[in-house]
Protein backbone atom coordinates (compact mmCIF):
# COMPACT_ATOMS: atom_id res chain seq x y z
CA UNK A 1 0.00 0.00 0.00
CA UNK A 2 1.39 3.08 -1.15
CA UNK A 3 1.11 7.15 -1.19
CA UNK A 4 2.44 8.60 -4.04
CA UNK A 5 3.88 12.03 -4.53
CA UNK A 6 5.19 12.07 -7.94
CA UNK A 7 7.89 14.38 -8.90
CA UNK A 8 8.42 15.56 -4.79
CA UNK A 9 9.56 19.22 -4.48
CA UNK A 10 9.57 21.07 -1.45
CA UNK A 11 6.26 21.18 -0.13
CA UNK A 12 5.17 17.85 -1.47
CA UNK A 13 5.17 14.84 1.36
CA UNK A 14 8.26 11.58 0.86
CA UNK A 15 6.59 8.88 -0.48
CA UNK A 16 5.52 6.26 2.21
CA UNK A 17 4.93 2.92 1.76
CA UNK A 18 3.54 0.08 4.02
CA UNK A 19 4.09 -4.17 3.36
CA UNK A 20 1.55 -6.11 4.92
CA UNK A 21 1.10 -10.35 5.04
CA UNK A 22 1.09 -13.34 6.99
CA UNK A 23 4.48 -14.97 8.33
CA UNK A 24 3.61 -18.87 8.59
CA UNK A 25 0.88 -19.96 9.98
CA UNK A 26 -0.62 -16.94 11.59
CA UNK A 27 -4.02 -15.96 11.02
CA UNK A 28 -3.76 -11.74 11.43
CA UNK A 29 -2.04 -10.25 8.89
CA UNK A 30 1.26 -7.77 10.31
CA UNK A 31 3.78 -5.08 8.88
CA UNK A 32 6.22 -6.97 7.13
CA UNK A 33 7.92 -3.47 5.84
CA UNK A 34 7.17 -0.26 6.46
CA UNK A 35 9.49 3.26 4.74
CA UNK A 36 9.24 6.77 3.58
CA UNK A 37 11.43 7.42 0.54
CA UNK A 38 14.54 5.07 -1.12
CA UNK A 39 13.09 2.43 0.98
CA UNK A 40 9.38 2.63 0.18
CA UNK A 41 10.39 2.86 -3.45
CA UNK A 42 12.44 -0.55 -2.67
CA UNK A 43 9.14 -1.80 -1.16
CA UNK A 44 7.28 -1.06 -3.73
CA UNK A 45 9.45 -2.13 -6.40
CA UNK A 46 10.13 -5.60 -4.41
CA UNK A 47 5.83 -5.98 -4.70
CA UNK A 48 5.78 -5.42 -8.32
CA UNK A 49 9.07 -7.85 -9.18
CA UNK A 50 6.87 -10.55 -7.53
CA UNK A 51 3.46 -9.51 -8.35
CA UNK A 52 1.96 -8.57 -5.23
CA UNK A 53 -0.66 -6.02 -5.64
CA UNK A 54 0.27 -2.41 -4.77
CA UNK A 55 -2.74 -0.40 -3.77
CA UNK A 56 -2.49 3.22 -3.39
CA UNK A 57 -4.26 4.63 0.10
CA UNK A 58 -2.77 7.21 2.21
CA UNK A 59 -5.42 7.43 4.76
CA UNK A 60 -4.71 3.85 5.04
CA UNK A 61 -1.27 4.06 5.05
CA UNK A 62 -0.98 6.76 7.57
CA UNK A 63 -2.64 4.51 10.31
CA UNK A 64 -0.13 1.51 8.89
CA UNK A 65 2.85 4.06 9.43
CA UNK A 66 1.83 4.27 13.33
CA UNK A 67 2.31 0.18 13.91
CA UNK A 68 5.82 -1.40 14.45
CA UNK A 69 7.26 -3.94 12.22
CA UNK A 70 6.17 -7.69 12.82
CA UNK A 71 3.11 -6.01 15.03
CA UNK A 72 -0.43 -7.15 14.14
CA UNK A 73 -2.98 -5.29 12.51
CA UNK A 74 -5.67 -3.89 14.79
CA UNK A 75 -9.15 -5.42 14.64
CA UNK A 76 -10.60 -1.83 13.96
CA UNK A 77 -8.33 -1.79 10.41
CA UNK A 78 -9.70 -5.63 9.91
CA UNK A 79 -12.67 -4.85 7.65
CA UNK A 80 -10.75 -1.95 5.48
CA UNK A 81 -7.82 -5.20 4.77
CA UNK A 82 -10.10 -7.65 3.99
CA UNK A 83 -11.92 -5.61 1.51
CA UNK A 84 -8.88 -4.85 -0.32
CA UNK A 85 -7.33 -8.44 -0.15
CA UNK A 86 -10.65 -9.67 -1.47
CA UNK A 87 -10.67 -6.99 -4.44
CA UNK A 88 -6.84 -8.01 -5.28
CA UNK A 89 -7.82 -11.46 -5.06
CA UNK A 90 -10.65 -11.01 -7.28
CA UNK A 91 -8.82 -8.75 -9.25
CA UNK A 92 -5.82 -11.54 -9.93
CA UNK A 93 -8.70 -14.17 -11.11
CA UNK A 94 -10.10 -12.01 -13.22
CA UNK A 95 -6.54 -11.40 -14.83
CA UNK A 96 -5.69 -14.98 -15.04
CA UNK A 97 -9.33 -15.53 -16.80
CA UNK A 98 -8.49 -13.60 -19.69
CA UNK A 99 -4.50 -14.93 -20.46
CA UNK A 100 -4.44 -17.35 -23.16
CA UNK A 101 -3.45 -20.93 -22.50
CA UNK A 102 -0.78 -22.00 -24.38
Amino acid sequence: MTKRSGNQGPNQPRRRAVAIGQNGHDDVAKILAAGYGEVAERIIESAREHEIFVHDAPALVSLLMQLNLDQKIPPKLYAVIAEILIWSRNFETEKLKKEPIE
